[in-house]
């Protein structure tokens, strides 16, 4: 067992946390923010993650997981210290590193003994030089620096901590890599690969990682988008590559591009530091860009179907940016709501998670808000679809077109069977899809 301490409990910092204790460690988690820390000790979960709630009830009871607002003390407690503080992009789309910096300084100012410094946040090539620098320039005892990326989907987070393809550590102390050892120890029994390498090294993999899958999202965009104009179906396509194994068939699903707190802020960010070493990223600088036009097609679709959409009332199904999560950053869903009132349409607006931030995050926006799917259809001439939640894939067709004045159906995320919609009675539209008539698709495997 390892005593642990995270500074910040945002949704890296609490996942982290609670599973480490679940793994078996003494956790405390630190924060700031008085209103989180209340929340946690009160039983509250201030994100929305599934299974995440009875973790941290379960590691409470047991002692292996506490709460508390007293950063410096918490620091003081333990000799492996996670940051897991926010790394949101500046003006300039580069890493802010504010937060990083002011849990070095506490870190410093409390070290009382050997202590390692991980970097839990994503930050780009570099950080953790500046960290020593910071801590350095405090205090002269010995401490060391490790950078241990997380690879967390939002939705599946402790699934992937628990079950993680792969865990990521680099540092260049002996010390600090044994007392990390340890500390990962409960899943390198279970056999999960963990990569020791140096710090620099690990810090790119995360940037270099989320980057490819974007590419990989918005690769497979570009091929819908050809799809539509030559008559072949997408998702026949993407079936067809996803057997290469040099290719695989995850993230290979066209629809309205890629949002969430990763993949949009890491690609940016990326480029950034690209241009700060004098390095042009060109791939990933066309992968943003396909990405932001993509994000608008849905609502083009609609005007393909409706001509103007002034005075139309248009129902949005999904307002976070996927499935089994309440997060909105970079959403496809708010450029298409900010384009639907754009063009002066009725936007009235449901998800299952996500409606109090857009509310709170959002207030400029001029739309209605329902209790429930079929009451955000209710007399909508068109339905348009923007996250891939479980029961937008399947809905009731025949109670949809009841409750519909129109019969326009726009799927933004590929998630529906469009021929069934379409011998509802719905006029569909999809991305890349072959709708004239069902395309040939079938495996065969012996």
């Amino acid at each position: 067992m390892v005593n642990i301490t995270i500074v910040g409990t945002g949704y890296v910092g609490l996942v982290t946390g609670t599973c480490l204790a679940e793994a078996g460690h003494k956790v405390i988690c630190s924060d700031v923010s008085e209103k989180k820390i209340a929340m946690l000790k009160a039983g509250e979960i201030p994100i929305y993650e599934p299974g995440l709630k009875e973790l941290v009830e379960k590691n409470v009871k047991l002692g292996k997981l506490s709460f508390t607002t007293d950063v410096a003390a918490a620091v003081r407690a333990n000799d492996v210290v996670f940051s897991a503080v926010g790394t949101p992009p500046d003006k300039d789309h580069k890493a802010d590193l504010q937060f990083v910096r002011a849990v070095a300084k506490t870190f410093a100012e409390n070290l009382t003994g050997f202590k390692v410094f991980v970097n839990k946040s994503t930050v780009p090539v570099g950080t953790a030089d500046m960290v020593s620098k910071v801590i350095s320039e405090i205090t002269e005892k010995e401490f060391a620096v490790a950078s241990n990326p997380e690879f967390l989907r939002e939705g599946c987070a402790v699934e992937d901590f628990m079950e993680p393809d792969r865990i990521v550590i680099g540092t260049e102390k002996e010390k600090a890599r044994e007392l990390m050892k340890q500390v990962y120890a409960p899943f390198e029994k279970k056999g999960y690969p963990i990569v020791f390498t140096d710090i620099k090294s690990a810090e790119l993999i995360k940037y270099a990682s989320n980057s490819f899958i974007a590419t990989k999202i918005s690769f497979i965009n570009e091929i819908a988008n050809f799809c539509e104009l030559v008559g072949a179906d997408v998702k026949a396509v993407a079936k067809g590559m996803g057997y290469d194994e040099r290719i695989g068939s995850k993230y290979l699903h066209a629809g309205v591009g890629y949002g969430g707190s990763c993949f949009p802020k890491d690609v940016k960010a990326l480029i950034e530091s690209g241009k700060e070493n004098s390095f042009p990223f060109r791939i990933l600088e066309s992968v943003e860009e396909v990405n932001e036009h993509q994000k608008g097609l849905g609502v083009d679709k609609l005007k393909a179907k409706l001509g103007s959409l002034e005075g139309k009332r248009i129902a949005v199904w999904g307002l976070a940016f996927k499935n089994k999560t309440d997060d909105i950053r970079e959403s496809p869903a708010l450029t298409a709501i900010a384009r639907l009132l754009e063009e002066k349409a009725d936007v009235v607006a449901f998800d299952f998670a996500a409606m109090d931030n857009v509310k709170e995050q959002h207030p400029e926006f001029s739309i209605e808000y329902a209790s429930e799917m079929y009451e955000a259809a209710k007399g909508a001439e068109a339905l348009l679809v923007m996250t891939d939640w479980q029961e937008f894939r399947f809905p009731d067709y025949a109670k949809l077109k009841e409750v519909m004045s129109g019969n326009v159906l726009v799927d933004g995320k590929n998630c529906m069977d469009l021929f069934e919609a379409k011998e509802a009675g719905f006029d569909v539209q999809g991305f890349g899809q072959k709708l004239s008539e069902k395309p040939m698709l079938e495996v065969i495997v012996r």
